[in-house]
């Protein structure tokens, strides 16, 4: 904070705030003397502060419920970079928000798929995150056929049939971690040339995880993998982004357009896809941890093309 010119911070409950160890409501007030969990923030800035960084989560009533007049600017200024490097009791959380997930994700492959609609299957999914103790759905996609070729797509009224792609991808947060986990399926049997973008896509992974090592640019990441898919003649339909750093928040550093070097205890969510338009598209996403040794993936879901029976 003295470096950086801060005199204050001020956290409301978010990724942030429970970084610090906030819990329940209130908010978190830091000075260069004290931390304060309270409901009245604005009694323990200092009155002469000129620099008070805020959470980037704040509404616009409670930055101005500080009443303060001096330069409001992110907490995530100092804090982002501590939070690159998690500790071991972060990195277990991280690790039973991703088996949480995948055991979502592997009663997902029991359930009938046929004849139901998206939407409906992802009520189905959002019920068992919800009884695996997930206590925030982030993201629910289930997209089948031509909509696995949309990232951004919703859940829709969409028949499953036979002969279908099928995209799943689940995040929440468990414990206050979050995970992510996603995963393509075929109904009955894979479309037509749809395997061979799916082991391009697991190419891609791989060449991603392998480059996942304390002391590579966070970018060589992003690199190896658009190589990979580029080398395959499906470039123009990569997603243009292949993953992000994951802990507190579902989106957080390290990121590839930045010069983050990865370091031991860094967790990233490394997600390439290839999505070509009114076609299909394919998907992977697992939550690896940087470590001395090299990437160790947290979760165990096999990423082979899985066959729904029904």
């Amino acid at each position: 904070m003295a470096r950086a010119g801060i005199d204050a911070i001020v956290l409301r409950p978010s990724p942030d705030y429970r970084f610090l160890g906030g819990h329940g409501g209130g908010y978190l007030v830091v000075t260069a003397d004290a931390l304060a969990h309270t409901a009245d923030p604005a009694a323990f800035v200092p009155g002469d502060a000129r620099r008070v960084g805020v959470d980037p989560e704040m509404r616009v009533r409670e930055l101005f419920g500080l009443a303060v007049e001096a330069e409001l600017v992110p907490a995530s200024s100092v804090l982002a970079p501590l939070r690159l490097r998690k500790e071991p009791d972060d990195l277990a959380g991280i690790e039973r928000a991703v088996a949480a997930a995948e055991s979502v994700l592997g009663q997902a492959r029991e359930l009938v798929w046929f004849g139901a609609t998206e939407r409906a299957m992802a009520r189905r999914l959002g019920l068992l995150l919800g009884e695996s103790g997930c206590e925030e759905v982030l993201a629910l996609r289930v997209a089948a056929g031509e909509h696995t070729a949309s990232p951004a797509h919703a859940p829709s009224e969409r028949v499953i049939n036979p002969g279908d792609a099928l995209t799943v991808s689940l995040c929440g947060r468990w414990g206050g971690y979050c995970a992510e986990v996603a995963r393509v399926f075929a109904v009955a049997e894979p479309p037509d040339d749809f395997e061979a973008m799916h082991s391009v896509v697991l190419a891609a992974h791989d060449a991603g995880l392998s480059a996942l090592r304390p002391g590579v640019p966070v970018s060589d990441v992003a690199l190896a993998v658009r190589e990979v898919i580029d080398g395959s003649g499906y470039g123009r339909f990569a997603a243009r982004h292949v993953g992000r750093g994951i802990g507190f928040g579902p989106d957080e550093g390290p990121r590839p357009g930045e010069d983050t070097v990865l370091a031991a205890a860094m967790t990233f969510c490394l997600e390439p896809a290839v999505h070509v338009p009114d076609l299909f598209g394919a998907r992977l996403a697992d939550v690896v941890a940087c470590t001395g040794g090299g990437p160790v993936t947290l979760g165990s879901a096999a990423r082979t093309l899985h066959v729904l029976e029904r």
